[in-house]
């Protein structure tokens, strides 16, 4: 069969039943955008590239499929490069087409021309530059293949546009080899069998879990490890939904804005059993303090995670839920009731608290706590990045998997809003909240425009505090509350905002009206943008400061 090479990309969509682009269109991939008009993919288009890329990122994360990214030349493509790093760094799938100046133009300086493929080579798992029309069936099955095996992540095709238009036999691979690439899926049984024997032992054991669980489906494992067991299990923040926060064998999150109990278990543990985690520095706090007296088993299915920045003695390379599956048949129940009382009495010592005074000024706290009591923490949730991030990680109890995407890695402002369109497109049934603060909200608020035109029912939470919190939550705690450049007080109306863009706006300053006002969003047909005035100076705790151990705390007091 003889197709140009545009329409090759709608055909090769087609055999990996992709359902869903995101993208914006522009000069360079105009055949692109021709051939999507007849195809029978389903295409929604953001109202900045940027949105377009967050939104294929909470696709993937809500569905298990790979998002998949369509943008022009020269500025579209650089657009992308905040969400393709953002993906990267939480090892989300993503194939990008990205349109390209004609081949005999390259390097002319040519108009929209940008070197693509060479500015994001640090932050994709690969990425190609197409220069023969024949080549493209190859390479996107290729691109297929490596974005969605081994440690997943995205995967960026740049087409020029003469390639586009040219034509040639379309012969889509079957099967992809490339020499080199062999992603290590089961764990060495001789290894497995050692942490076997070393978690039936431990006195004092903890699980800790990151976003491997969730990307490889291994909450049924891990949920059953931890019960035969009787170990707890503390998570990352891209952990979180891979266990069920309400169990109670459950620590919540551990790291700078963890649970006090957490980081008194990690750092009390014998035995500390890392799955699908990479030890990142929000997490361990001092490197040379952390988990100090524990033998440390670590299974990632990328083998570069292991050792990188902790000691291992136990490292299991494979996916995390074939090794489970595997270690479940070896591991006995341990003796653990001691030390779950013990982590028992530091829950006591030191809850979570805020203080909530009815006729007072309103507290995030309590919003979040508000929304997880209406939506009977069954909702999907995005969040942007900063103190609501904390807050949510905290407040929020997440007990299905694949119900929390966030910018972990990279920490990026911008994301929530449209992430939680593509969540909304992955799963259209369910309901869909973005918590998000004000500064990051603005960020992508004309992805407003995106959510209305589409008919994505989203509810955006903004803990509008007037600030940029966290950010000032530091210059308060470390440089002497010397606030520069982080006052939002000359912020929108964001009721008016949503009103503008044809969604219903909210307000909520006092307690008695949270509740109502999330009521009457989650009974809206349609997208809802709720204005929630808290208290501008409150704080995270527990929070580790920077340089410190994990047992380290500052509790702090609320205000």
């Amino acid at each position: 069969m003889r197709l140009t090479g545009a329409r090759m990309v709608l055909e090769a969509l087609r055999l990996e039943k992709a359902d869903l682009v995101f993208g914006y269109p522009g000069g360079a991939v105009l055949p692109l955008y021709d051939q999507l008009y007849d195809a029978q993919v389903r295409h929604i288009m953001s109202r900045h590239e940027q949105g377009a890329i967050h939104a294929a990122d909470g696709y993937s994360r809500a569905s298990g499929r790979p998002g998949i990214v369509f943008a022009t030349s020269g500025p579209g493509a650089t657009n992308l490069v905040t969400g393709i790093a953002t993906a990267y760094m939480d090892s989300v799938p993503m194939v990008i087409f990205t349109g390209q100046v004609a081949t005999p133009m390259i390097g002319t300086d040519a108009f929209q021309e940008a070197d693509i493929t060479g500015i994001t080579l640090p932050i994709t798992k690969h990425n190609y530059l197409v220069k023969d029309v024949h080549e493209l069936p190859r390479i996107i099955k290729e691109a297929f293949y490596i974005a969605t095996t081994g440690r997943c992540g995205p995967v960026l095709i740049d087409l020029p546009r003469d390639i586009q238009a040219a034509e040639a036999d379309f012969r889509y691979p079957q099967e992809v080899f490339i020499p080199g690439y062999n992603p290590t899926y089961q764990g060495h049984p001789g290894q497995i069998a050692r942490a076997a024997k070393l978690l039936s032992r431990a006195r004092k054991p903890v699980i800790y879990a990151g976003g491997g669980v969730v990307y490889s489906g291994a909450h049924g494992e891990l949920l059953e490890l931890a019960e035969s067991t009787g170990i707890p299990v503390t998570t990352t923040l891209m952990g979180l939904s891979g266990f069920p926060g309400g169990h109670d064998l459950a620590l919540g999150m551990l790291g700078m804005h963890g649970t006090y109990w957490a980081n008194m278990a990690v750092n009390d543990a014998d035995l500390l059993l890392a799955v699908g985690a990479r030890f990142d520095d929000r997490v361990t706090g001092k490197v040379s303090r952390f988990a100090p007296g524990a033998k440390i088993i670590h299974i990632d299915i990328d083998p570069a995670e292991i050792g990188k920045n902790v000691r291992v003695d136990i490292p299991i390379v494979g996916d995390v839920r074939l090794v489970l599956s595997e270690l479940l048949k070896k591991t006995a129940k341990a003796d653990t009731a001691v030390w779950l009382e013990q982590i028992t009495e530091w829950r006591r010592a030191a809850p979570l608290h805020y203080c909530q005074d009815p006729e007072g000024e309103l507290c995030p706290q309590y919003v979040i706590e508000k929304l997880y009591e209406e939506t009977g923490g069954a909702a999907l949730i995005t969040t942007e990045v900063g103190q609501h991030q904390m807050w949510t990680a905290q407040y929020y109890r997440f007990n299905h998997p694949r119900s929390f995407a966030s910018s972990g890695g990279l920490g990026t402002m911008g994301y929530g809003f449209p992430a939680s369109l593509g969540m909304q497109a992955a799963r259209p049934t369910e309901l869909v909240f973005c918590i998000a603060g004000d500064g990051s909200f603005q960020m992508n608020i004309q992805e407003l425009a995106t959510a209305v035109g589409y008919r994505l029912p989203v509810k955006v939470a903004i803990i509008n505090n007037q600030y940029l919190g966290m950010v000032r939550q530091w210059q308060q705690m470390f440089y002497r509350s010397r606030y520069s450049s982080v006052e939002l007080q000359q912020g929108p109306d964001f009721v008016k905002v949503a009103e503008a863009y044809g969604a219903l706006g909210l307000r909520a300053q006092k307690p008695s009206e949270v509740g109502p006002a999330l009521r009457r969003a989650i009974e809206t047909d349609g997208p809802v943008v709720i204005d929630f005035r808290v208290r501008p100076e409150e704080n995270v705790f527990p929070m580790v400061p920077p340089g410190s151990a994990i047992n380290e705390m500052i509790r702090g007091e609320s205000k």
